[in-house]
C-alpha cells in the first residue's frame, strides 16, 4: 500500500479497480453518486488533491491548470483521448498527465463496424417501429436498406483503431479499403488497401468513411459541409473518434436533404447533448459514447491508469505519458 497521496476519481470506475486502486492507496476518494463534478468541483480537486483521475467528460483547461493553489502533480485519464485536458498548460504547471492507449482498440472497431451494420439496415429504424407496435409484418420493400459485404471502406486515420475498422471490414466483409493519414509512418496491413494523397479523395470514393483522429483544436469539425457534399448519396458516414471532429449542423444538413445516406455516431461535440436535428432524423444512428463500454476493456482502462499511476509515485516514467 502507498501512502502520502491523496488521490480523487472523478466518475465510478468498475468495481473490481476501484477496489485494486484503494487497496495500493489508503486515501482516495471515489465519485460515489457518479454524477459530474462540473467546474467548482475540478478545480476544488486540483486545489486538495496529489493526483485527479478524469474522465473523458471532464474538461480540465488552463483556467484549471493554471489557477494558483493547484496542488494535483499528476493527471491519470481514464481513456485514449485527452483533447478536453489542456496538456500544454499542464506541462507549464508541472504536471504528468498518462492515458489509457491499446486496450480499446478492439471493443472501440467493434463498435464502429455495429454502427456501419445498424446504419446501413436501417437496424434503429426498424427496432423503433417494432418496439412502437407499428410494425405491420414482413413485405417486400419494407425498410430496405444497403448492404455492407463489398463496399469500399474510407478510412480517415490509420492508428490502432483505424487500423482494426478496416482489417475487420476487408476479412470479414471483403470490404476494399481506402484511406489517409497524415502521419508519414501510417501503413494498412489490409492487402489491396490504398492510401489517398488528400482528405477528399477518400470521401469521394468510399462507400462507408469511418473517422479515427484525435479530437482538439487541429482536426475540429475536419469533416464539414465541404467533405459530405463529396461524398455518394449513397454513402455513410461512421464517427467514434470525438464529435468536435465533425460539423454536426452540416451532418444534419446532409442527412436532411440527402446529400449521404446515413450517418453513424457514438460521439457528440457538447455531450451529452445532441443537437435535436440528429435526433430528429430517421437515417441517423445515435449511440451514447459506447464504444469501449464492455467490462473487459473498462476493467482494462482502470488498470492501466492504476499503472501509470503506481509508475509516476515510485519514480518511473509513466508508460504511457502524454505530458
Amino acid at each position: 500500500m502507498m501512502s502520502g497521496l491523496r488521490i480523487v476519481v472523478t466518475r465510478r470506475w468498475p468495481e473490481a479497480v476501484e477496489r485494486e486502486l484503494c487497496e495500493a492507496f489508503p486515501d482516495v476518494v471515489l465519485n460515489t453518486l457518479d454524477e459530474p463534478l462540473g467546474e467548482s468541483g475540478l478545480r476544488e480537486a486540483l486545489r486538495t488533491a496529489d493526483v485527479l483521475l478524469p474522465s473523458v467528460s471532464d474538461r480540465i483547461g488552463a483556467d484549471l491548470l493554471l489557477a494558483a493553489g493547484v496542488r494535483t502533480k499528476f493527471i491519470g485519464n481514464y481513456g485514449v483521448g485527452f483533447s478536453h485536458i489542456d496538456v500544454d498548460a499542464a506541462r507549464r504547471s508541472g504536471i504528468v498527465v498518462s492515458n489509457t492507449p491499446g486496450v480499446l482498440t478492439e471493443s472501440t472497431a467493434d463498435l464502429a463496424i455495429l454502427l456501419m451494420l445498424m446504419v446501413a439496415r436501417r437496424a434503429g429504424e426498424g427496432e423503433r417501429e417494432l418496439r412502437t407496435g407499428d410494425w405491420s409484418g414482413w413485405r417486400p420493400t419494407h425498410l430496405m436498406g444497403s448492404d455492407v459485404t463489398g463496399k469500399t471502406l474510407g478510412v480517415v486515420g490509420m492508428g490502432r483503431i483505424g487500423t482494426a475498422v478496416a482489417m475487420r471490414a476487408h476479412y470479414g466483409f471483403a470490404m476494399p479499403v481506402v484511406w489517409h493519414g497524415r502521419g508519414a509512418a501510417n501503413s494498412c496491413p489490409v492487402p489491396g488497401s490504398l492510401r489517398l494523397g488528400t482528405l477528399d479523395e477518400v470521401f469521394a470514393a468510399a462507400d462507408f468513411v469511418s473517422v479515427h483522429v484525435p479530437g482538439g483544436p487541429a482536426n475540429r469539425h475536419l469533416v464539414g459541409a465541404a467533405q459530405l457534399e463529396r461524398m455518394k448519396p449513397t454513402a455513410y458516414l461512421i464517427n467514434t473518434a470525438r464529435g468536435d471532429v465533425v460539423d454536426e449542423e452540416a451532418l444534419s444538413t446532409a442527412l436532411s436533404e440527402g446529400w449521404i445516406a446515413g450517418a453513424g455516431l457514438d460521439v457528440y461535440q457538447d455531450e451529452p447533448r445532441v443537437p435535436l436535428g440528429l435526433r430528429n432524423l430517421d437515417n441517423a444512428v445515435l449511440l451514447p459514447h459506447l464504444g469501449s463500454a464492455t467490462v473487459q476493456t473498462r476493467v482494462a482502462m482502470g488498470r492501466l491508469v492504476l499503472a501509470n499511476l503506481l509508475a509516476w509515485s515510485e519514480g518511473r516514467e509513466p508508460p504511457n505519458r502524454v505530458a
